[in-house]
């Protein structure tokens, strides 16, 4: 019971929003192609599109990058403060800007509340 209790409060933590003051921020940026881009549109595109990846790799600004398990895209861990900065970056990219994907965005950062386990335990009366 008390295991239930306290997971269930650091869940209830989690949804607290991160304050400006976290480190780490990191958006994660999730690659989708529109239809009706086709395979072959998309794959002229490719040098310009991995060259311009690989320019952000080489920023520091992606951190991790993965392709989607279902073959439809890929997912960017981004170094920003923002989902507007990330937008901003991703905006760039060759991609986007022939319509022929979208990026679904979603802004992380530290689970705050896991400062709570780095206090001292009140003293029991």
């Amino acid at each position: 019971m008390k295991s239930l209790l306290g997971t269930v409060c650091l869940l209830a933590l989690s949804l607290v929003p991160a304050t400006a003051a976290d480190p780490s921020k990191q958006v994660i940026a999730i690659l989708s192609v529109k239809p009706p881009a086709t395979r072959e549109q998309i794959m002229k595109m490719m040098d310009q599109e991995i060259r311009d990846t690989v320019d952000l790799y080489l920023k520091g600004k992606i951190t991790q990058w993965y392709s989607r398990q279902d073959g439809k895209g890929v997912v960017f861990f981004l170094s920003c403060e923002t989902v507007a900065e990330a937008k901003a970056l991703t905006d760039e990219l060759p991609l986007i800007k022939a319509n022929y994907a979208e990026f679904n965005f979603i802004g992380v950062a530290p689970l705050t509340p896991l400062r709570l386990l780095l206090k001292a335990p009140a003293p029991a009366n």
